[in-house]
């Protein structure tokens, strides 16, 4: 009996200021983010979904919105498939201005394998698989939608692929909007694709 769990990455956040949000609150999507939401919402709109599960911050759950209006289901929010933790959250991390170039930030940039920043990527994979875990009990022999975020969305997506989970962020497949399915037969991974319904947007 196959199930399907679909991860979706927020769409864009407005954030004018460029900084590394993280979980900071009140970071709403952008105008092009809610377009981004919709259009990959209405991808899902015909699947047989049965379950709709978000993070809780704010543009997780502006994104879930329209998938909960098109399907017909209410929003469950989940801590487990928060934003990742990072140290950094609230400062400028790239370009001229980067908090990265105060070398009183350097100790944080020692171990990027684990990384020395911000929650482990160990930690960060396994509350997420458990929150996929519980969306393919409930949805068994359907479908079920979590909106969470990148780094969640990529760990899950390396360690799928028996890829290591420390990696050059560059490298990241896993876009504004984007659709990660993992297809289960039972409690077996037997398939991962990805989709970006919303890339011309």
């Amino acid at each position: 009996m196959a199930t399907i769990v679909h991860l979706v990455r927020h769409g864009e956040v407005h954030n004018p200021q460029k900084i590394l949000y993280g979980r900071l609150p009140g970071y709403r999507l952008s105008t092009r983010g809610q377009k981004m939401a919709d259009v990959t919402s209405d991808e899902l709109a015909g699947h047989d979904v049965t379950l709709l599960v978000a993070s809780p911050l704010q543009r997780a759950q502006e994104t879930a919105a329209p998938f909960a209006q098109k399907l017909g289901l209410d929003i469950v929010t989940d801590e487990r498939v928060l934003e990742a933790g990072n140290d950094l959250e609230g400062l400028h991390i790239k370009g001229p201005r980067s908090a990265l170039w105060n070398p009183k930030r350097w100790p944080m940039l020692a171990n990027p394998a684990k990384p020395s920043w911000g929650e482990p990527y160990t930690e960060i994979r396994d509350r997420m698989w458990e929150a996929i875990d519980t969306a393919r009990v409930t949805a068994l022999g359907h479908e079920a939608v979590i909106v969470s975020h990148q780094l969640p969305i990529v760990m899950i997506q390396r360690d799928a692929q028996g890829l290591p989970l420390a990696h050059n962020p560059a490298a990241r497949q896993c876009n504004l909007a984007s659709v990660t399915s993992l297809v289960f037969d039972g409690s077996d991974l037997t398939d991962i694709f990805y989709a970006e319904p919303a890339q011309d947007v």
